[in-house]
């Protein structure tokens, strides 16, 4: 393969490798909360130890490039912090507790449409509604989020798989944590995919001043870390077992999310944003879904619906639009060659073709500074000519009298 091909698909792969680390960790993180993880300390833990994985990285890479650190570009920083390491995970795992998961997940597709939106407004993304590109990204990322919901609120029949059973509702046992509140809940998780879109557009306006990915990454999760521990101390003051680790799933919750959902993630969302925008990166969302239910299907034994099938096959369809219309932005607009006029010479004659930096004997330079074509320099010119052949014949008369 020519590395032409490979840099266009890079992107592709990456986002795609993005959402495979996202249903990874929606399967870890469900496991660490049902263990009684409180969600601050989760929110601690995970970017602490992302931002510990990346500084040394940030110093030893990026230490030549690394452009200087200004009051704006250190703002945008802590907001970023704030947006999704603090706000948006507390209010995502917090609004989980309240709610359904089918709820969750039908909310968390909202966040390609608060993202293209935001960056339309902003002018982040490229709009030009004079091209069939602009309206296959629009409804491209319109059939995702519909296909999400497909799968989201339609279950149909069961497809048997051999590697399937029943759900066994008899002896599911709730999270003892869990307080039905679906209205709560949902306003929770939007909150939430707000602040998701937010961080994304704010990441990608970051970077246009600040293109250091690996100190940027470093920095966000630093601070969230920080500032989510003052959270974590002041909602869970009376309860300070939390903070103790075990071998366990929710270690593994921790490190894993840690690593992927915001070292890597960051990264790697901050790398795809400099080339397709923030939109490109957030209209791949729905695919975890699909990602999620395949991999539960394996490893939890989870069975297949029509449903799932029909909805995963709609998100399909959207992101090939999405992609489409991507593709078709990035190719140059077709400018037209333009047909050089030949010169033209008007009121050309001999005298415009007389070299100004040879004068002729007699004449001095005083004489020869004149512009091809003005009438006072051609008049300039032969005034000069004729002092000099009077001149000249002066000279002849005077040495045939000596003679």
């Amino acid at each position: 393969m020519s590395s032409k091909f490979l840099n266009k698909i890079r992107p592709f792969i990456g986002v795609i490798f993005l959402q495979f680390g996202s249903a990874g960790f929606a399967i870890v993180a469900k496991a660490a909360l049902n263990q009684g993880s409180s969600h601050y300390v989760f929110s601690v833990y995970r970017n602490g130890i992302a931002s510990l994985l990346f500084i040394p990285f940030a110093l030893i890479f990026e230490r030549k490039t690394r452009p200087d650190m200004t009051l704006s570009v250190f703002m945008k920083i802590l907001l970023l912090g704030l947006l999704d390491p603090v706000i948006g995970q507390n209010m995502f795992y917090a609004g989980m507790r309240y709610t359904t998961a089918t709820v969750t997940s039908a909310l968390c597709n909202l966040i390609p449409a608060i993202t293209f939106v935001m960056a339309w407004v902003l002018r982040i993304e490229k709009m030009n509604f004079r091209k069939t590109s602009t309206y296959a990204k629009i409804l491209g990322t319109s059939v995702a989020l519909g296909g999400a919901m497909i799968m989201t609120m339609i279950k149909g029949s069961t497809i048997g798989l051999p590697w399937t059973h029943a759900p066994d509702t008899a002896n599911a046992s709730a999270n003892p944590n869990d307080h039905p509140d679906p209205i709560k809940g949902a306003l929770m998780i939007g909150a939430g995919c707000f602040c998701y879109a937010l961080f994304y557009i704010l990441q990608a306006i970051t970077l246009k001043s600040y293109g250091a990915g690996m100190s940027l990454t470093a920095m966000i999760c630093g601070f969230g870390s920080m500032m989510g521990t003052v959270v974590a101390f002041i909602v869970e003051r009376n309860n300070t077992s939390i903070w103790i680790l075990r071998l366990d799933a929710k270690l593994l919750a921790y490190v894993y999310g840690g690593i992927v959902s915001s070292g890597i993630t960051y990264y790697l969302s901050g790398v795809i944003m400099k080339e397709k925008g923030p939109v490109f990166v957030t209209a791949f969302n729905p695919l975890s879904m699909v990602i999620v239910a395949i991999l539960s299907s394996f490893i939890f034994a989870e069975q297949m619906t029509v449903g799932k099938v029909g909805g995963a096959l709609v998100i399909v369809i959207g992101l090939y639009l999405v992609i489409w219309g991507k593709t078709k932005d990035n190719k140059p607009e077709e400018v037209l060659p333009t047909t050089q006029q030949p010169k033209t010479h008007t009121n050309s004659s001999s005298d415009d073709e007389l070299p100004v930096s040879s004068p002729k004997a007699g004449v001095t330079s005083q004489d020869t500074q004149f512009q091809v074509g003005n009438p006072e320099s051609k008049a300039k010119l032969g005034r000069a000519y004729s002092r000099n052949r009077r001149s000249m014949k002066n000279a002849q008369v005077h040495v045939v009298v000596e003679e």
